[in-house]
This record gives structure tokens, sequence and C-alpha cells, in this order.
């Protein structure tokens, strides 16, 4: 690589547009466009398979439980494993790809997801599964967070928006496609050729990491790594993840869960003290004081919670009430996952129009009145209409908050913001989706049925998701009167840049 022209650089980073790669040795240049595509394509295809595979297996508990003839608390680490450390690493994969090189850390995510699914689809064993499992949320938890931060450096600042917006597109519709997918393969060929699946979807994506892919780092930020904090952070997450998964065993009261809670609790406490004094902080704490960055994350998280608990209760009401067979409720998702894939490039038109308070807001209303209309009908058709309006309402809100959240930190910071805001989601996700489960259990227990239990828990979801949209609203607007956040009407804004011209 030729020196750095200083200058330019600093020009780059004020203007948010992206230093242009310089073409390989030996190879023939690309044009910009052509790049960008094949970034996206590369991103969306490593974000659509990873959804995809945590969706899918979902519904091959049962079938692993069979194969290796365990229990099904055995198999759920199938599951566990896997979320343990895709939320531990989220944070360090984002911080490793700004300071290390966003190309290297998403290859190295790739290779190592690739190269899991394998084994995975050849586990001799279930504790072999678990294993290669977990090594695959480690391969997941750096593509994710640097995969976003790759799109908003190779795509200039104007654009930034509308390529996030198509790649999280993508990436939903493996979400909502998950449960469809691993319905037909559990009923036919068996539960390996989930990964199977998976194979040349992972594939594609290290293919087109290596060919399209700018390398693209923080250029100020030192190359060293605070690795105390890492352990720190990483093992705080781990210990809260496994106490949550814990609980729906053992209980919220045991001695593991209780002992697992308050070590996780312990080191996220110690973890600002730790970043205060570090030489080179994993994260920079001043995020935290980003009014917008704090109100996107909160909505995201209940989004999240949201999205996590619709998907479990309606998987679990269309089968064991409704009476359908797993490629029947496969099927039933289809619908859904149409309008989860519509949420990111209507996502993308929104941000330069509407403050992301506002669309995340009125999203969560979308999806908390479309919760309680789905408790309340019996026929199919409605039925499919309101699950269908969920999934575009909580697809808005977990794509927006992933969007707002590039938008308002540097790019040279995008793999850290990203990697804290996810981080923040499935960490709060995690816990939304056992305090669901919990509910559901409690309410059988004194007596509800299935389906009333269920459709209780998912009231009282709809009413999370509508009230932080409101109160997040009226905080807001509270904040504009004293001057601290600006108004929701982004109309000032669009006349400024108008003037500004094309350089702004």
């Amino acid at each position: 690589m030729g020196m750095i022209n200083v200058a330019q650089l600093r020009e780059n980073l004020a203007t948010g547009r992206a230093t242009r790669p310089q073409s390989e040795p030996g190879r023939r240049p690309l044009s910009d466009l052509a790049r960008r595509r094949g970034t996206l394509a590369a991103v969306s295809a490593a974000l659509f398979g990873i959804q995809l595979d945590f969706f899918a297996l979902n519904l091959a508990l049962p079938g692993i439980s069979h194969t290796f003839s365990a229990g099904a608390q055995a198999a759920q680490w199938t599951l566990s494993g896997y979320m343990l450390s895709l939320g531990a690493l989220f944070i360090v994969g984002g911080r490793l790809g700004d300071i290390l090189g966003r190309r290297s850390a998403l290859l190295a995510g790739c290779a190592l997801f690739t190269g899991t699914v394998i084994g995975a689809a050849l586990a001799p064993s279930l504790a072999v599964l678990v294993a290669f499992r977990v090594l695959q949320g480690a391969g997941a938890g750096l593509i994710f967070p640097v995969g976003i931060a790759v799109v908003s450096n190779a795509v200039p600042a104007d654009g930034r928006a509308k390529a996030l917006g198509l790649t999280f597109a993508l990436a939903n519709v493996g979400t909502a496609l998950g449960p469809f997918v691993g319905g037909a393969l559990v009923q036919g060929p068996g539960w390996r050729w989930i990964f199977w699946t998976l194979v040349p979807v992972s594939g594609s994506a290290l293919v087109l990491t290596l060919r399209f892919v700018p390398q693209s780092r923080d250029e100020i930020a030192p190359r060293q790594v605070d690795v105390p904090g890492a352990a720190i952070i990483a093992a705080g997450i781990a210990a809260i993840s496994a106490g949550v998964d814990r609980a729906n065993v053992a209980g919220w009261t045991s001695a593991s869960t209780v002992g697992l809670l308050v070590a996780g609790v312990v080191c996220l406490a110690v973890f600002p003290a730790r970043e205060r004094r570090a030489r080179y902080p994993l994260i920079d704490l001043s995020l935290f004081r980003n009014l917008p960055f704090d109100l996107v994350t909160f909505l995201g998280a209940v989004s999240n919670v949201s999205y996590a608990v619709t998907i479990f209760l309606v998987s679990l009401d269309v089968q064991t009430v409704r009476g359908l067979t797993p490629l029947q409720a496969g099927v039933l998702f289809l619908a859904p996952a149409a309008l989860v894939a519509l949420s990111g490039p209507i996502g993308a038109r929104l941000q330069p129009r509407f403050r992301p308070t506002l669309v995340m807001a009125l999203a969560g209303m979308v999806s908390g009145l479309a919760m309680l209309w789905l408790t309340s009908v019996t026929a199919w058709w409605a039925y499919v209409s309101a699950f269908a309006l969920c999934g575009f309402g909580l697809g808005l809100g977990w794509t927006f908050a992933n969007i707002a959240t590039q938008e308002v930190v540097d790019p040279d910071r995008a793999g850290e913001a990203s990697g804290v805001v996810l981080t923040i989601l499935v960490t709060i996700g995690g816990i939304g989706l056992a305090a669901a489960a919990t509910t559901v259990q409690a309410l059988t227990h004194a007596g509800y049925t299935n389906g009333s239990a269920y459709e209780i828990t998912l009231r009282l979801c709809a009413f999370l998701s509508l009230g932080a949209s409101v109160v997040v609203m009226v905080i807001r607007q509270l904040l504009v009167r004293r001057g601290l956040m600006k108004p929701l009407s982004m109309a000032a804004d669009i006349a400024a840049a108008r003037v500004a011209g094309p350089g702004r």
C-alpha cells in the first residue's frame, strides 16, 4: 500500500466519503459502482445466511434430540451455545474491524462461519455439534457488526441509508424464511440439510468478499486492542446470556441463575471503569451521551424483544394450538417475510425525510396494534394479515435501529457503534424472550390453556411496544423544547443541504 495522503484523508473523514481503495496487483481494476454492488452482495449474503441459520434451526431441536438420543435441554445448547458466543463477540468484533481492517475481519468471519457450518453438518455427536455451533456464533459475531461497518464505509454518505436498507431487506428475508426452510428440511431430508443449505450461501459471501470488498479501517486509531476490556465485556455478556438461558430450566431464583446474572452485572459494571483507564479503550463511552443514539437504541431493543417474542409465540400457537405441521407453519411465515423484506427499502426512503425516533416510534405503534389484533382473530385470513403487519412494523424497527445509529456516529467508528447496538439488541432480546417463556409457563401452571397463555403474553408485549413508543416521543419533545434535540421535521436540514450543494 502506498503512502497515505493525510490531507485527502481528513477531507474524506469530514465529508463522510470513503477513501477509494487501490487496485490489487495483477487484478483488473473495478469501477466504484461494481465494487459497491459487490460489497452489498457480499454483506447481504453473509447476513442472510446468519439469519436463516438461527431461525431455521429452531424447528430442528426434536430431530437433533432423536439423532443423538439426547434430552431436549441438551439439544437446546445447539442454540444457546451459538447465542452465547455471538452476543459476547459483537463489540469486540466490531472494534477489531475498525482498527485492524474491516475486509480482513469480514473474511475471517465468513471463513469461520463456512467451515463450522460444514463441521456441524458432519458432527458425529451432540458435543461436537455444540462445539461447532459455538465457533459458528463467533464467526457470526464478526460478520454482523463488521458487515454493517463495511457497507457504511463503502458507500457515500448520501447513499448510505439506501444501501443499508437494501442489505437489511435481504437479511430480514432470511429471518422470516427460516421457519419455512427449517420446517421443510426437517420434514424432508433431515436437520443436517439446514447446514448443507447454508454452505453455498456463506461460501458465496466469502468469495464475494475476496473479490469486491475494499479494505477500510479507522486510520487514526492505534493498531492495539484493549484485551482486558474485551475479556471483561465478553465475559459479562456471556454470563448474562447463560443466566437467562438457565432461568428457563432451573428458575430465576436458583443459585446457578442468580450467580451467573450477578457475575454478568459485575463485569458490566467494571467495564466502564476499565475503559476510562485504558490507553486504547475498546469503546468510546461518550457514545452513550449521544441522545439520538440512545433513543434509537432503546426503541431498537424494544423492537427486537417484540420480534423475538412474536416469532416464538406464533410458532408455538400455530403448531400446538392450531394444529399445523412444521412445514405448514413455515408457509405461514412467508407473509411476514415479504413485508419484513420491504421494511428495509422503505426505511431507507423514510430516513432522509423523518427523524429516526419518529419512524421507529410509529413502527412500534403499528406492530403493537398488530399484535393486539393477532390475539383477537380466529379466521386464517385475518391471522395471516395481522402477523404480516407485525412483521412489517417490527422489521422496520429492527432495520432502522441499525441504519439510524450508523447515521449519528463517525464512519471510522462504525464497527464499534454497530457492535454496541447489536450487543444491546440481542442481549435484551434474549432476556425478553426468556421472560416471555417464563410468563407462559407461569400462566399455564395457574390453570390457563396454552392458547390463552400465548395470547396474554403477546398482549403484554404489545403494550410494551406501544408504551415505549409513546414514552420516547414524550421525552423527545421535552428535549426539543429545551434545545437539546432537533425537531421531528427534517425540512430545515434538507433545505440547508440543498443550499450547501453536493460538496456538503
